[in-house]
């Protein structure tokens, strides 16, 4: 018999949902039909899985530990190497990490050998026994907004159930301010917004705009306004984007798309500018970094960050081109 107390992070969802994280190969129809036996149990009492759970319920599954032990596939993270030096944390509270990534790190693994960002918070918050590997067979920390893989700044994880839920909502109804900086070429000599639709081509991984909706295209808008304009030729200007909707590429693809591709934008920019800052800089990505995050007013469970400005400096690389250029 092994039982299960119900943790703060595991409150708030089903029981059948909780029980495929336990016993993550079982078939759902051998969950419910252990449900029905009462092999496994809530409270003592019997269940249909459709319990909404709270903190500190007992779940026991009366099944023997070969059986368990064949349902259950173990995935143990591994803590990494160096991993405090890795992380460049802006904040940390019991519900929330900011922090801001490395040009060059996936935000999220694509594939199972991939080590992302994700990992890297999941390492950290091992080495320093915040969450354990069997806590996180339920639940695992993990970052609420994205990246692209060479671009670098601010993203904000929830370390704890609630904080991805509040996290995860925050930027899906966009009541957060995220602002980007960027070198672009060509001068820019005055703000502006872009409004569009956007098309995703999943063969080619890219994205472009269509002033007319159609099909499955998402409206997109993107506010920016000039910083500085280099002194010479070729010129590029500094940016600062304010990202008002957040699609794939929305930035990258919004401004070459009126002839301002981002320096150092393989995909969508300038093969001739792209070059002149690879033999004079050793340009190798991008250069957009998530720069500023602004929380709206939220409740006391997260004061530390309740309508607070975050800002993660640029990378040595980008800052070192900008004092070059301008």
């Amino acid at each position: 018999m092994k039982e299960i107390t119900v943790s703060e992070n595991e409150a708030g969802q089903r029981l059948d949902k909780l029980l495929t994280k336990y016993l993550n190969l079982a078939p759902k129809s051998f969950l419910y039909k252990m449900l029905r036996k009462k092999n496994i149990t809530l409270n003592g009492s019997k269940a249909d899985g459709s319990e909404k759970l709270v903190e500190n319920d007992s779940i026991k599954l009366f099944l023997s530990e070969e059986t368990i032990e064949k349902f259950t596939e173990n995935r143990p993270v591994k803590i990494l190497e160096n991993d405090k030096r890795s992380l460049d944390i802006i904040y940390e509270d019991k519900h929330i990490l900011l922090v801001n990534k490395p040009a060059g790190m996936l935000s999220q693994k694509a594939s199972e050998s991939d080590v992302s960002i994700v990992e890297h918070i999941l390492s950290y918050m091992l080495e320093g026994k915040q969450i354990t590997q069997d806590e996180m067979k339920s639940f695992r920390p993990s970052v609420c907004n994205r990246l692209d893989r060479n671009t670098s700044g601010l993203m904000a994880a929830g370390k704890t159930l609630l904080g991805l839920q509040t996290l995860s909502a925050m930027f899906r109804d966009r009541t957060a301010d995220k602002y980007y900086l960027c070198l672009v070429m060509g001068r820019v000599e005055n703000p502006s917004a872009l409004e569009g639709f956007l098309v995703k081509d999943p063969e080619t991984n890219m994205v472009s705009f269509s002033d007319r909706e159609d099909g499955e295209a998402s409206f997109v808008r993107t506010e920016y306004k000039p910083l500085k304009i280099s002194r010479t030729e070729p010129f590029t200007t500094l940016l600062q984007v304010k990202l008002i909707t957040g699609k794939t590429h929305q930035i990258r693809a919004h401004l070459a798309s009126i002839g301002h591709p981002v320096v150092g934008d393989t995909k969508y920019g300038s093969r001739e500018i792209n070059e002149y800052f690879r033999k004079k800089y050793r340009l190798s990505h991008q250069l957009l970094h998530s720069h500023v995050l602004v929380f709206p007013k939220m409740d006391d469970e997260f004061s530390g960050i309740s309508e607070k400005r975050f800002t993660a400096g640029l990378p040595k690389e980008f800052d070192r081109i900008v004092k070059g250029e301008f």
